[in-house]
């Protein structure tokens, strides 16, 4: 009576595991020698953020990279963010801690990142008053620009935002 349930669990491990790698690689198909993502074939949304209500709260803005072109493609590193204020641009530093992992994706499949960002003093000395976000992928020059409509960003003595960019992550399934 017992082989039954071990016979079923074990069937079932067997299952998951290779369901879980599509390429026998063993890492789920997130990773391959795809070329490199470009901004033209891709769609990338911005939001809906969870905004910093007030100077010195913090908030979130998610970004989906969505792959639409013909064939696969990959996400190889950081993604490049740029906060711009008229003529001062600042780069966003990676987020501390993180590891950039390499992400495989297939037509219509998508990847997110998020930015974190403080919120500065409207109209302060020390404060980016942000009113565009530029997104560049990794191996690419291209970028696409979003209006930022989240109040200024705090920058320190060296023009470094109070502001991060995570990794890639797979979305969905």
């Amino acid at each position: 009576m017992r082989s039954a349930p071990l016979a079923v669990t074990a069937l079932t491990a067997a299952l998951l595991l290779t369901a879980c790698s599509s390429d026998g690689d063993g890492d789920g198909g997130n990773t391959g020698s795809g070329t490199a993502c470009a901004v033209g074939a891709v769609d990338i949304e911005v939001g809906p953020a969870n905004a910093a209500p007030a100077a010195g709260d913090t908030g979130n803005v998610p970004v989906t990279v969505t792959n639409r072109g013909d064939d696969a493609c990959t996400l190889d590193g950081f993604p490049r963010v740029e906060l711009r204020a008229g003529d001062t641009s600042a780069v966003l530093p990676e987020e501390e801690g993180a590891k950039p992992q390499q992400l495989t994706l297939a037509k219509d499949t998508a990847a997110t990142f998020t930015i974190t960002y403080v919120r500065g003093e409207d109209g302060g000395s020390g404060s980016l008053d942000v009113q565009k976000l530029a997104i560049g992928l990794p191996g690419g020059d291209d970028e696409q620009s979003f209006p930022w409509s989240y109040g200024p960003v705090p920058v320190d003595g060296e023009d470094t935002p109070d502001a991060t960019v995570s990794t890639f992550l797979q979305a969905g399934d």
